[in-house]
């Protein structure tokens, strides 16, 4: 039986991947978010559930304690938490890009170092990172969010590399537009750094729309789950994964097209181009 921490099951992909593999036989789902309460319907299924705030080491240590006592040794860490900054970079509160890159970079790097030692001796392991495409395409208006993606993406990439030779695979996912609360949370996110005052507020829903732009046409969380659950019980050694609307078509779309041009599409697609000049 395998032990998997998942983090960020409140919603989701968190929540599609902790009851996938809660269906599926050899695996023991521990399924985490920061409030308790948001896993009260995946603990009446049975699955064991803790609160767990990534960004908090206290908790971490004292949650990771308390999972080795009951549990054993994680066998498969998967990092979903994340955080949604959005706004124009020049008017991020400093409060703002340390709280996105705290949650979406440093956390779960540094929860992987605390699990890997034990996966280590055992000669084992697998740790899978939801990063993002936006990672690998930066969009107007979510800037924060885009560098701290590609900032984990390219964490993920060095583990798989790194932790190869010790029998610890690593897969780096790449979702595109997926079924979440991530607008919702994105535009509540919004709404602390954007006002009328900002120099963009001419151009307000070009700001908003990127806000929603995650949940246009988007794929079932269910159908990455799914993927990832697969690959779990398999044993590839393929280390990326893209799933989900835009996953390849974006990605493809950037290096296919000029700089210049792509960036202006997204511009346009953004009301950049409706900004009145000064």
């Amino acid at each position: 039986m395998k032990n998997i921490l998942i983090t960020g099951c409140s919603s989701g992909i968190g929540r599609a991947l902790a009851l996938e593999l809660n269906k599926r036989q050899g695996f023991n789902v521990l399924a985490s978010a920061r409030k308790e309460d948001d896993l009260f319907s995946l603990k009446e299924l049975g699955i064991s559930t803790l609160a767990l705030d990534v960004t908090d080491e206290v908790q971490v240590d004292r949650a990771l304690k308390s999972v080795s006592e009951e549990h054993g040794v994680i066998d498969v860490l998967i990092n979903n938490a994340g955080y949604g900054s959005m706004g124009a970079v020049v008017e991020l509160p400093r409060e703002e890009l340390l709280r996105q890159f705290k949650t979406n970079v440093f956390a779960p790097v540094l929860l992987a170092n605390k699990l890997i030692p034990a996966m280590r001796e055992q000669g084992q392991g697998s740790i899978i990172n939801i990063g993002s495409i936006s990672g690998e395409v930066t969009t107007p208006f979510s800037g924060s969010y885009c560098a701290s993606k590609a900032a984990f993406n390219a964490f993920s990439d060095a583990m798989r590399m790194e932790l190869k030779p010790f029998g610890i695979r690593v897969l780096t996912v790449l979702p595109g537009a997926i079924k979440s609360r991530f607008a919702e949370n994105a535009n509540a996110a919004l709404e602390r750094v954007f006002s009328e005052d900002s120099i963009y507020f001419p151009i307000e829903e070009g700001v908003r729309e990127r806000a929603n732009a995650s949940q246009d046409r988007p794929t079932p969380a269910e159908k990455v789950a799914t993927e990832i659950a697969d690959w779990l019980e398999s044993s590839s050694q393929k280390g990326i994964l893209r799933v989900g609307n835009g996953s390849r078509a974006l990605p493809g779309l950037k290096r296919l097209l000029p700089g210049s041009w792509f960036e202006a599409i997204l511009r346009r697609r953004f009301r950049l181009n409706r900004l009145p000049v000064r």
